[in-house]
């Protein structure tokens, strides 16, 4: 039986990546890279800053790398102030939830401030009391641990949740944690979330295939190969 739901943040619950794209574009132009999207979508969705920057800009040091990623999300910060609205459908499926009684947790590889900004703004701060910080971990996404983490914290059993993903990285994170994921097209096609394991993929949460889906699977076991 279904028990909890677990988000990722950018790209999932609020549509982010136009603002990131060109963030990291102007930051990076100052070290003569010059991004353009398809780039930007195989080599940044979903990773975190050290990363990314370890990848693109190796010969940094530890320290200027880490002042360069917070240089980039203040940045993306001030931009996104005003901008951010909840993806589509989203309240809609908050309410299911709640209704249901269901634990939710959001996990991310945001930034703490970055996290903390964004549920400020979409007013889901006490929605989400339970939010895992993959930088705060061993391993970020796609390393399954953030979501074995949100399970436990949640005290949760894979086969009883769902996750909900936008990215490669992240769809493997959970499918890699035993969690059936719903693929969210905002930032890739579709056949990409399929291809990395999601079982169900809606461009966002107002699509009626999702609440057949999440209705039908209510009450049955789920996670991979439930």
């Amino acid at each position: 039986m279904l028990t909890a739901l677990l988000f990722d943040l950018d790209g999932t619950l609020t549509h982010t990546d136009p603002i990131h794209f060109q963030t990291w574009k102007e930051i990076l132009r100052d070290y003569e890279l010059e991004i353009d999207r398809p780039f930007y979508e195989n080599n940044f969705s979903g990773r975190t800053n050290a990363a990314i920057l370890n990848q693109l800009l190796p010969h940094l040091s530890v320290e200027k790398s880490r002042q360069l990623g917070n240089q980039k999300e203040a940045a993306f910060r001030r931009q996104a102030t005003g901008e951010l609205q909840p993806i589509a459908g989203l309240t809609e499926v908050l309410a299911w939830a709640n209704e249901r009684q269901l634990k939710q947790a959001v996990v991310t590889n945001a930034p703490p401030e970055n996290a903390e900004f964004m549920l400020q703004v979409l007013e889901l701060t006490q929605q989400f009391a339970t939010v895992v910080l993959a930088e705060t971990l061993e391993r970020a996404k796609p390393d399954p641990l953030a979501y074995q983490v949100g399970l436990d914290r949640l005290g949760a059993a894979a086969n009883c949740a769902i996750a909900f993903e936008d990215s490669p990285s992240g769809i493997r994170s959970a499918v890699g944690a035993g969690i059936l994921t719903v693929g969210i097209a905002s930032t890739h096609l579709p056949e990409e979330l399929y291809a990395v394991g999601a079982t169900l993929v809606v461009t966002d949460f107002s699509d009626r295939t999702l609440y057949n889906f999440l209705n039908c699977t209510f009450e049955q076991p789920l996670g991979i190969g439930g």
